[in-house]
């Protein structure tokens, strides 16, 4: 057994079932080790990804989807640094995978992986692990064979450890030709991810007591978990106690839409209001330069990481940090807040009554965007209305999740505040992977669909199999980048002009053709009347043709 062998055998062991492959000339015995395994289900299975990012989204998606870990294969630094956008956006979703890379090999000659091309001294840097040390939890250079599966266990462990992210390994060339020495142990993990983290009994009742007590609380959230525990949690307790919800830019989406508790829209109305604040695991749960919690208001903190030790920069209101698995947290507090039997008065039916009126508000305002051109949440609400109930959409500036709705949580994904674009269609690809027959919708701006590397992910739905329906919002600019800066010049000289500088993509691409070009269904939409129309056909054409959809719909230029 090589040290290559060694590698895949102990990442399927740990259960990584995928390897999203963009590979180089330094993954030689990688390469050799597959064409000569004699059972193909003792590895990984190889998915070739023509582009490294997209290759990051997948795993990102697939995990979104499943809980389940995948791992990633990329060429030395120059791939490495491909993949970097996509890391920082796994690192700031805390989204386990194995992120690995090939390295130049360290020798020039004396050993099987020994340099063998010019390419190999060009290749060669200083700190190649520089370029994620910050964004990955672990990393690690392969230095012997030996070292192969404890390394692929520990990097896994870690993964999969709270707050859960990603890792990084660098193998060069050498250690994975040499074989592993005799009677080395192989093959089963010898460690596992530890077990959840359980919250502080004491910080539990505490919480509980103060909830119990207070007259105006708020749960502030932000993202559910693959197992579906924050949102039944979060769901029982709003609905039990008469505790507010609001979803604060909304990455996962935590209750479904017609959540009696929940109350579409910004934290800003209701912060100032509120007496007690239970963040739930939310990095960025209001912008302090427009809203703070009223002096007098207790703030508690919930999660794996409450207070977000990787962020430089972070300083909210906390008067109670309570680590721990987010859900273990929301249902001891539940439990305890049960014994306690608040009395809670009207409380329920006045939040019930807002939060009526803030869906007829958002559905009248939705279908006023019914127009040529039509407005985002015109799109949102005819996909909310025409999607199957268990589809899954992932939205990269399209449709905010209070525009949406959904039957339950953790079926709508967001970009995360990383910002880092082009996430939306390879993650989506990478949920269709974990389930072919279930409806996977991208709806993503023009600018982030080219950032996405759009023949790449199309070349990938059409050699997988994979029919995701992709849906393009386009203005022909970057909205982001004008409204920021309105943000902060709301009456300077950008306040002037409809289209800010660095703006413009009014040279747009026809995106039909592109998606065309590898045999996806493809139409434009210009006019919103036309739209359920053409969703309901993207939709009859995935169940029954089995191949991707992409919708390019014209849309204005109003901030979703």
């Amino acid at each position: 057994m090589t040290g290559s062998d060694a590698i895949l055998e102990s990442l399927k062991t740990n259960g990584i079932d995928y390897l999203f492959v963009n590979a180089g000339s330094d993954f030689a015995p990688l390469i050799e080790s597959y064409a000569g395994v004699e059972d193909p289900s003792t590895f990984p299975e190889t998915l070739i990804i023509p582009h490294e990012c997209v290759a990051v989204g997948m795993a990102h998606g697939f995990y979104l989807a499943t809980g389940r870990p995948q791992g990633v294969l990329v060429h030395v630094h120059v791939g490495l640094a491909n993949a970097v956008m996509g890391i920082v956006n796994a690192h700031s979703d805390n989204i386990p995978m194995i992120v690995i890379s090939g390295r130049t090999p360290l020798t020039e000659h004396g050993r099987l992986g020994a340099r063998a091309t010019a390419i190999q001294y060009g290749q060669e840097v200083f700190d190649q692990t520089g370029l994620v040390r910050d964004i990955t939890k672990f990393n690690y250079e392969l230095r012997y064979a030996e070292q192969a599966s404890a390394l692929v266990n520990r990097a896994v462990s870690i993964a999969k450890s709270e707050p859960c992210g990603p890792v990084y390994l660098s193998l060069p060339r050498e250690p994975l030709a040499e074989e592993v020495p005799h009677g080395h142990p192989t093959g089963s993990p010898i460690k596992s991810a530890p077990s959840l983290l359980q919250p502080d009994e004491t910080m539990i009742k505490q919480a509980a007591k103060l909830l119990a007590d207070a007259k105006n609380p708020l749960m502030i959230v932000q993202r559910g978990d693959p197992a579906g525990g924050v949102s039944k949690f979060v769901g029982r307790m709003a609905a039990r106690h008469a505790i507010k919800i609001v979803e604060s830019g909304g990455q996962r989406s935590v209750v479904a839409s017609d959540h009696p508790m929940r109350i579409p829209g910004k934290v800003d109305a209701h912060l100032p209001k509120a007496d007690v604040v239970v963040i739930v695991d939310v990095n960025v749960p209001w912008i302090e330069r427009h809203t703070q919690p009223n002096p007098d208001a207790t703030v508690i903190h919930i999660g794996p990481d409450p207070l977000f030790a990787t962020m430089p920069m972070r300083s909210y209101k906390t008067d109670l940090a309570i680590a721990g698995n987010t859900a273990a947290t929301l249902q001891a507090i539940s439990m305890e807040l049960d014994m306690l039997e608040p009395e809670t008065g009207d409380r329920y039916a006045t939040i019930e009554a807002e939060h009526k009126q803030a869906m007829t508000a958002l559905q009248t305002k939705a279908e006023a965007g019914n127009q040529t051109p039509m407005s985002a949440d015109w799109v949102g609400l005819c996909l909310s209305q025409t999607m199957p109930e268990n589809g899954l959409v992932f939205s990269e500036r399209g449709p905010k999740i209070a525009k949406m709705l959904l039957g339950e949580g953790h079926r709508y994904f967001a970009n995360t505040w990383a910002g880092g674009l082009g996430w939306g269609v390879p993650a989506a690809i990478g949920a269709q992977l974990a389930d072919r027959d279930r409806l996977v919708v991208s709806i993503v701006g023009d600018g982030s669909y080219m950032f996405a590397n759009p023949v790449a992910c199309h070349q990938v739905m059409e050699t997988y199999n994979l029919p995701v329906l992709t849906i393009i919002l386009n203005n022909k600019r970057w909205n982001a980048v004008h409204f920021s800066a309105l943000q902060v010049y709301p009456e300077g000289e950008v306040s002037k002009t409809d289209l800010s500088p660095m703006s413009d993509l009014s040279s747009s691409p026809d995106f039909v053709k592109i998606a065309e070009a590898s045999r996806a269904y493809a139409e434009r939409v210009e006019n919103g009347a036309d739209l359920p129309g053409a969703l309901q056909r993207a939709i009859e054409i995935i169940k029954t043709e089995k191949r991707a959809v992409l919708l390019e719909i014209n849309v204005d230029n109003a901030m979703t």
